[in-house]
């Protein structure tokens, strides 16, 4: 059972190190995730920006780049497409949003000449390492998709699985979060929640177990699961929450960070490689746990 941020990493020590595509690195706290990565063994890395600006900051963190393979590029939308492009042409094996918009560093990646594109849609992966909790949770969709229809709920629980497995969960419970846990014509998410569970019975989602609708409470506790009566394999017992819509992800996703001080990683999923996008108010831990996070799933 993966419990805890720590079991990630020494999962990400065992494989052989990956290249990671920086674009827009010229950030102290990007700079010193991809300097802890680095020391730990787990990638290699190409940083893409305003050189002197890498280079301040590497000399203000105390991060040698004599080894670091470093492309000077100030304009920053083109900074992403050379960071990209590394990734295209099997230089890199990952890429990471620096000091740069998200929909910037999304726009290189779908380029058709990036040839990243896979056709499924991009969704948003948290992992989350709870205080208390015995074992992380993963949460999707937090961040990408605002009000995903039933075929867009499936490929957010396809990418999530992708997620799970990477890092040990091979067959993971996989709860269709909604505000109750009967189904309720008038509410769009219960519906949505029982048909993805009879998709999942019938072998159309792989390689976990679908459980829905659930509230948050009996997806995540065998006590309130058992205080209801509800009798299903995935009741108390889930390791992939997924959310409704983007505003309840986005909630869920910052009370545990804020309120419970949870730990968190995320990766954005469905194109041929991982992308590493972190907010600017996530931490330096936050950020190299994401990166080990998508060298996983690189190594799958």
């Amino acid at each position: 059972m993966v419990c805890k941020f720590e079991d990630i990493m020494k999962l990400a020590k065992t494989k052989e190190p990956k290249v990671l595509s920086v674009a827009v690195a010229q950030d102290i706290d990007v700079l010193i995730s991809v300097k802890m990565a680095i020391e730990e063994g787990i990638i290699k890395a190409i940083l893409v920006g305003d050189k002197e600006e890498i280079l301040k900051i590497a000399k203000q963190i105390d991060f040698n780049v004599e080894d670091v393979e470093i492309i000077d590029e100030k304009d920053k939308v083109e900074a992403c497409n050379i960071a990209v492009k590394k990734v295209t042409d099997k230089e890199a094996d990952m890429v990471m949003k620096g000091i740069i918009d998200t929909a910037v560093i999304l726009k290189a990646v779908l380029n058709k000449e990036a040839n990243l594109r896979t056709g499924r849609v991009l969704s948003h992966v948290g992992v989350m390492d709870i205080p208390g909790y015995e074992r992380v949770l993963l949460i999707s969709d937090a961040a990408m998709n605002i009000e995903p229809d039933l075929m867009t709920k499936k490929q957010i629980i396809d990418n999530s699985v992708i997620v799970a497995r990477s890092i040990g969960i091979n067959e993971p419970k996989v709860a269709m979060l909604c505000a109750k846990e009967k189904v309720n014509e008038k509410m769009q998410a219960t519906v949505d929640a029982k048909e993805l569970e009879e998709m999942n019975k019938r072998g159309e989602i792989h390689n976990c177990i679908v459980g829905g609708p659930l509230a948050l409470d009996n997806a995540v506790s065998v006590e309130a699961a058992n205080h209801k009566k509800i009798d299903n394999p995935v009741a108390g017992k889930a390791d992939i929450l997924i959310v409704p819509s983007i505003e309840a992800g986005n909630v869920l996703y910052k009370s545990l960070v804020f309120l419970a001080n949870a730990k968190a990683a995320g990766v954005i999923v469905g194109a041929k490689v991982p992308i590493v996008v972190t907010s600017r108010a996530d931490t330096e831990i936050s950020k190299i746990n994401s990166i080990a996070l998508a060298m996983l799933m690189t190594s799958e």
